[in-house]
């Protein structure tokens, strides 16, 4: 617990209207999309850049754990305060301070909410692509904790391929800068890299230079349905080969389909196993090519149905499905295990065939969506958090998920990053060796193990 005459302390350096101890501020944030709760002792709002180094001092100064928190929507329980402390949350410090056309840039505090960023960007002709499902709520600073990811992966990358430079704070109260406002930057370590996906447990970010695109002038987006999901995935390994080069290969399986259907109130085909979403961008010309390549690859595959949306009002009510999965399959059962398992493209098929036979075998519910193109399979596990038989065949198959993963050289995470959920399989996907030169890292930006502490190890 943090004794009063830190929070006096704290009041003092950052102002009354910015901290909180009082315990319904404590419990909203003390939890995130994960369920997981973990109350904090106290809560502070920064607004500029020096209360973070104000409360950085106060937390040296007694010893008092500090965890950075953007929106809270993420899965990996990474903005917890899971040894108590400080949560210091960056919502306030959420403006646009530059974006430039000539420079392709826009430099932004972390609490930006990334849909802001991108209709700002977009309204200047220009375009920021990370797009994480959690766009309208999720923060930038959250996102570069946890490298986020998107459906627009497969042609434009994470959010680590936008970031050109970063503000920050040690928990020795120094600020340093890493990277700067150039696309090639080679000289020194690339500590940039390293900050960003960290989850908050290196430093603070205060200020992040992200690199802008041209925005794209034409955007088709498909609709193709499969009567299996096997099906869905050959297709998916058919337009990745036939260079159609498309910015989005979504898919979905029949079960969140069916869980759509439900809560919009809609009948599902019986016929329908598997429903793929193809976006593609770019010039006129370009655009029309690959649509006569998509075109081709839509006919070798033989499809139950497909659907084109040219407008925006067309496309998002495509994306319309894809978005309300995640509310949808909320209402199967009352706890939902949201995994983001990355496997090589040729082997999705094999993942996928392998998860089915796991939900079978061990009567779980398991419903499968997610970013097809660049391997990025979200495994959605239904539990009820009451029935002890179910979540220990949910332990099971969880660990058998992850095996398997990284056996055919997949990864544990592609989006939602370590944090608490996935802490306990590291130690399949890195050696010993690895993980200590990890905890070795840490320790350089981080002697006391004050900032972010019980995250990642």
């Amino acid at each position: 617990m943090i004794e009063k005459r830190t929070i006096k302390e704290l009041i003092a350096r950052v102002g009354r209207g910015k901290v909180f101890a009082d315990r319904e501020y404590l419990l909203a944030y003390s939890y995130d999309a994960t369920g997981l709760e973990f109350l904090p002792d106290a809560v502070v709002f920064a607004e500029r850049e020096e209360d973070v180094a104000a409360v950085i001092a106060v937390c040296r100064r007694h010893g008092v754990p500090l965890v950075p928190r953007g929106a809270g929507v993420g899965y990996s329980g990474g903005a917890l305060a899971v040894n108590g402390g400080i949560v210091l949350v960056f919502t306030r410090m959420n403006r646009i301070l530059r974006l430039e056309r000539e420079n392709l840039l826009a430099v932004v505090e972390p609490g930006v909410i990334t849909s802001d960023l991108q209709e700002a960007a977009a309204k200047a002709g220009l375009f920021y692509p990370p797009d994480p499902a959690s766009l309208k709520t999720s923060t930038i600073g959250g996102n570069l904790a946890e490298n986020a990811g998107g459906p627009r992966c497969l042609k434009y990358g994470v959010t680590g391929n936008y970031v050109l430079a970063l503000e920050a704070f040690l928990m020795s109260g120094e600020k340093v800068r890493f990277g700067s406002e150039t696309i090639k930057n080679v000289a020194g370590y690339d500590l940039r890299s390293l900050l960003v996906g960290s989850e908050g447990t290196l430093a603070v970010i205060t200020r992040a230079t992200l690199r802008l695109l041209p925005l794209p002038p034409r955007r088709r987006l498909f609709r193709v349905d499969f009567a299996t999901l096997e099906a869905g995935a050959r297709f998916v390994q058919r337009v990745i080969q036939g260079n159609v080069q498309p910015s989005v290969l979504e898919f979905m399986d029949r079960s969140s389909l069916q869980a759509v259907c439900d809560y919009q109130g809609r009948t599902l085909d019986p016929r329908l196993g598997a429903a793929v979403l193809v976006e593609i961008d770019g010039g006129a010309a370009e655009v029309a090519e690959r649509e006569t390549r998509l075109e081709e690859e839509v006919a070798a595959a033989r499809p139950l149905g497909r659907e084109r949306a040219e407008t925006p009002a067309e496309q998002e009510e495509l994306w319309e499905v894809r978005r309300a999965v995640s509310p949808a399959i909320a209402r199967l059962k009352p706890k939902k295990i949201n995994e983001d398992i990355v496997v090589p493209c040729g082997r999705i098929p094999e993942m996928v065939g392998f998860i089915e036979s796991l939900a079978r075998e061990f009567s779980l519910c398991i419903v499968l969506f997610g970013h097809f193109g660049d391997g990025n399979i979200h495994t959605n596990l239904m539990v009820d958090p009451n029935d002890a038989g179910e979540m220990k065949r949910a332990e099971i198959v969880l660990d058998r998920i992850f095996r398997r993963v990284i056996e055919i050289g997949g990864t544990l995470s592609g989006e939602h990053g370590i944090g608490l959920s996935k802490r306990p399989f590291m130690g399949y996907q890195f050696s010993p060796a690895e993980l200590e030169l990890f905890r070795r890292l840490k320790k350089v930006f981080d002697p006391d193990n004050l900032l972010n502490p019980g995250k990642i190890f």
